[in-house]
């Protein structure tokens, strides 16, 4: 029977610490914590029928909306939604020039 060394141990500390400085990473916890606001910004009546699902080059985010009819909604609401988007992108020091409505992105969630 081999014998196996363990010998180059990594602290789980420094496994975060160098996930940390990758830059994938880190735009993937700002637009986590920027999906994270959609609620506020949609309002209690859009949140439950829409969610933000991804973005798209050219700093678009596409929501994820249940029907058309939701997507048709939000969609006539897009400036009003991107003046209440706004401020969380900018403490997130990202940008959000536009939003795309998706009805066929949606997912139900169990």
């Amino acid at each position: 029977m081999k014998k196996i060394l363990y010998t180059k141990f990594q602290y789980i500390d420094e496994l975060i610490a160098q996930l940390g400085e990758e830059k994938e990473f880190k735009r993937a916890i700002k637009r986590s914590n920027l999906y994270k606001f959609w609620n506020k910004v949609a309002g209690e009546k859009f949140s439950k029928y829409s969610k933000p699902y991804s973005m798209l080059k050219g700093n678009i985010m596409v929501i994820a909306c249940k029907t058309p009819i939701v997507a048709q909604e939000l969609m006539l609401r897009k400036t009003q939604l991107l003046s209440k988007l706004q401020p969380y992108v900018e403490s997130l020091k990202m940008k959000v020039e536009d939003l795309k409505f998706d009805s066929k992105k949606w997912i139900e969630e169990d």
